[in-house]
């Protein structure tokens, strides 16, 4: 098992490097670990998921809304399949929630119907229609004026951090190297491709390109110039586990030429988001939240959920999904250039990641790399940081064997002792803070680490000696 964040690289060829480490990166690394091949993953952050991963709506898809035939509609349909076994195979939190499509209006209403069809026509038809008794029955706390509602029951809800970490997990635990901060400036292609990055030179045969925001900047380093990824900043609104009760469901509004709009959602950790916004920028790096964009989001929450607003807020943060003015994927084999690039994941890159990882795998076969037979990876049980199922404070067992499991750190998450030391001894230890709260929840409840910030960063420092 290698995980390197510093230092000298090893001085080897590879048959394939992918390029970025988020959902989907991690997840075609995990699927490549499943042949006898030298693959490396490379990070420019100090984490994986670090980048448009760690911001996800966390929305496991159906694809019901997809554009047919499109390979977002095929990937995500089959993706969804594949990362349900998965999570429940590994522990990772999900919730079946359920989704609907409410309807504001007579123009959204007499939409519905067709949305129905347009499901059908993407292989999901387990949609229902909703009259407006039923759906103030399913969700009580609606804003007045709901008219109906389109139910799409298999959407659910799902922990985005702890999927990116189980497929990086799974994937160094079966050979692969996972190099973080390691930035790479320059690709020389040959005999082999030759990446100039931070930390110095790697060598490989194949290139992935899952490099999100900045995909398009590596694919122009290998002459190509397929598309533009223009950063679509989301804002959201994490409202506190008090808020909880009042969402049973994904609210969805009906999506609009203009987009899919601002949701309200409960997550597995307890609390209800708002958002996102979609504001296309200039700057990948421009994560910050705006006043006009949060009270943008409190109005629209407003209505659809009036008694939300009164709850009091956990956290703001931001997002970057990686646009590109096209309707689909943009993933593109370049087999002269033994190079594939995975551009263009949007939100639903998540749900799809484990058939995307597949299907470029093929292309990579398609494209002359040798992959030989596959093999079984050993399963990876990951920590619960979700609320449908005991937490390690809850569990007498645990507590009886080891009390560090007993003694509580962050009070706002009960997160313990135990889970925190796992954390840091883990295959894929956090590179920070941010990463540690990723993997346990620790300063990521109603104080924010007021109140926990010195013990959480003193065990820490102390597991980073």
């Amino acid at each position: 098992m290698t995980v390197t964040a510093g230092g000298e690289l090893p001085d080897r060829l590879h048959d394939v490097i992918v390029v970025g480490a988020g959902v989907v990166g991690t997840a075609v690394a995990r699927e490549l670990a499943r042949h006898r091949l030298r693959v490396a993953l490379v990070e420019a952050g100090d984490d994986v998921g670090n980048g448009t991963s760690k911001a996800n709506t966390a929305i496991l898809h159906t694809g019901f809304d997809a554009a047919p035939g499109t390979l977002e509609s095929r990937l995500v349909r089959e993706g969804r399949h594949r990362l349900a076994a998965y999570a429940e195979q590994s522990g990772i939190p999900v919730e079946p929630v359920g989704a609907l499509l409410v309807a504001w209006d007579r123009e959204q209403l007499a939409t519905l119907p067709a949305l129905a069809a347009k499901a059908a026509r993407n292989g999901y038809h387990a949609t229902r229609l909703l009259d407006a008794a039923e759906l103030a029955r399913r969700e009580p706390h609606l804003g007045p004026g709901a008219l109906g509602a389109l139910e799409v029951p298999d959407e659910w809800i799902i922990c985005p951090w702890t999927t990116t970490l189980a497929y990086a997990t799974q994937a160094v635990r079966a050979g692969v190297d996972l190099h973080l901060n390691c930035r790479v400036q320059s690709v020389t292609a040959g005999t082999h491709h030759e990446l100039a990055t931070s930390r110095g030179l790697l060598r490989t045969r194949y290139l992935v390109n899952a490099a999100g925001l900045h995909a398009d900047e590596l694919d122009r380093r290998l002459g190509r110039q397929d598309f533009t990824v223009t950063p679509r900043r989301g804002q959201l609104i994490v409202y506190d586990k008090l808020a909880r009760p009042l969402v049973g469901h994904i609210l969805l509004p009906v999506p609009t030429a203009l987009g899919k709009g601002v949701l309200v959602a409960p997550t597995v950790y307890g609390n209800v988001i708002l958002g996102p916004t979609a504001e296309d920028l200039d700057d990948k790096r421009d994560t910050g939240s705006s006043a006009e964009g949060l009270e943008t989001l409190r109005a629209t929450g407003r209505r659809i959920l009036p008694a939300l607003i009164d709850e009091e807020v956990t956290a703001v943060y931001a997002g970057l999904r990686a646009a590109t003015g096209h309707d689909d994927y943009r993933i593109r084999a370049h087999p002269r250039l033994r190079y594939v690039t995975v551009g263009g994941i949007r939100s639903t890159g998540l749900t799809a990641s484990m058939a995307i990882a597949d299907y470029v795998t093929g292309l990579l076969g398609d494209a002359g790399l040798h992959l030989g037979p596959a093999r079984d990876l050993e399963p990876v049980p990951m920590p619960n940081i979700g609320e449908a199922r005991p937490r390690p404070y809850q569990r007498a067992d645990l507590i009886a064997a080891d009390p560090a499991y007993g003694t509580i750190v962050c009070h706002c998450e009960r997160v313990t002792r135990g889970e925190i030391r796992d954390a840091l001894t883990s295959t894929v230890p956090p590179g920070s803070l941010d990463g540690l709260r990723r993997r346990t929840r620790a300063r990521g409840g109603r104080c924010q680490g007021f109140s926990c910030g010195p013990a959480v960063r003193a065990l820490f420092e102390d597991g980073r000696r």
